[in-house]
């Protein structure tokens, strides 16, 4: 699939975090479970798209995230997201990604992610919880949403990829 199709399917994704998820999480769950979900989608990127496609996605949407939602401290969510991302990419460039890889994938790498904002966070006082607390409180919560919409998505996110890579490999065989 080309990039221009994963960058709008993305922006699709992140105004449904942003628009609908308030909307459906429950209002004592609202201030602990955040979506991460275009971060979900960087992850996979990294797996099936390769490091330098995750990269560029994760500092894309980090920087409309940190935009739209958080001026506190700019910068944040691009640093981190195209981090994160990139650095998935390096750890599973040569292995097949099943399901049970791509799951605790995305799921270590949200808790580096909320865990890197939360530190972030700390140092500019931003918040005054400690670690414990806030692995409690929040980070752990959205974990679960995020694995259960990676769970939903795995199959046609996979699928998306792949036709993408499979149509770059026949290309590149009928420039030789």
């Amino acid at each position: 699939m080309s990039m221009n199709r994963i960058v709008l399917i993305m922006l699709i994704v992140f105004v449904l975090e942003g628009a609908l998820m308030p909307w459906i999480i429950p209002n004592s769950y609202g201030d602990r479970i955040i979506p991460h979900f275009t971060f979900v989608m960087v992850i996979f990127a990294s797996m099936y798209g390769g490091r330098h496609q995750a990269l560029a996605l994760g500092m894309g949407f980090g920087l409309l995230q940190d935009i739209m939602y958080y001026g506190h401290v700019m910068g944040t969510h691009f640093f981190f997201m195209g981090l994160i991302g990139y650095l998935s990419g390096i750890l599973l460039e040569r292995k097949k990604a099943t399901i049970m890889l791509a799951i605790s994938t995305i799921g270590f790498a949200t808790i580096g992610y909320d865990s890197a904002l939360y530190f972030v966070n700390k140092v500019f006082k931003l918040t005054t919880g400690s670690y414990p607390w806030a692995l409690i409180q929040y980070i752990l919560p959205s974990l679960f949403l995020q694995l259960v919409f990676s769970l939903c998505i795995y199959i046609p996110v996979r699928k998306m990829f792949e036709l993408g890579k499979q149509r770059r490999s026949s290309d590149s065989a009928e420039e030789l």
